[in-house]
């Protein structure tokens, strides 16, 4: 990856949608080596995917919650693992340093399918010992972006 390759990424992050042939006019390069660049960055996993980021009140996820997990033994990670991929409700899982085990991000409807979810799934898991959850009352700042160590020109 050099310079450009980083400021790619940056844009993109930035903007989604924008076009091949506007990347290039901003970097002086042709639309088809912006775009030969980017698939090069998704095929070796630079670039994992391209999404579309919702406002997650305007389709009924009210509620983000994290949920701290401790499992009793190693053996009860398969099973745990695998609710967590399943599950659309938990947006990232944080294998942790210190007393928990786990943290999971959890964007829910309402407190009813919290419970549900923290009582019957997670806590339905043989070897998931422990719980404990936080109720965010705000969201001050969410971002996919990351910081992008490269000097600009």
């Amino acid at each position: 990856m050099d310079n450009i390759d980083f400021k790619i990424i940056k844009r993109l992050m930035q903007d989604g949608r924008i076009t091949w042939s506007e990347l290039g006019s901003w970097l002086g390069m042709s639309a088809p080596a912006i775009a030969d660049r980017v698939r090069r960055m998704e095929e070796n996993g630079t670039i994992k995917n391209f999404s579309v980021n919702i406002n997650p009140a305007s389709i009924g996820c009210n509620v983000t919650a994290f949920v701290y997990v401790i499992l009793e033994h190693p053996r009860a990670r398969p099973p745990f693992l695998q609710l967590v991929q399943d599950c659309e409700a938990i947006q990232e899982c944080y294998h942790m340093a210190g007393e928990e085990d786990y943290c999971l991000k959890v964007k829910v409807a309402n407190l009813a399918e919290l419970e549900s979810l923290i009582s019957d799934r997670i806590k339905g898991i043989d070897g998931v010992i422990k719980t404990r959850t936080t109720i965010a009352l705000s969201c001050i700042k969410e971002t996919n972006a990351l910081p992008v160590y490269v000097k600009f020109d």
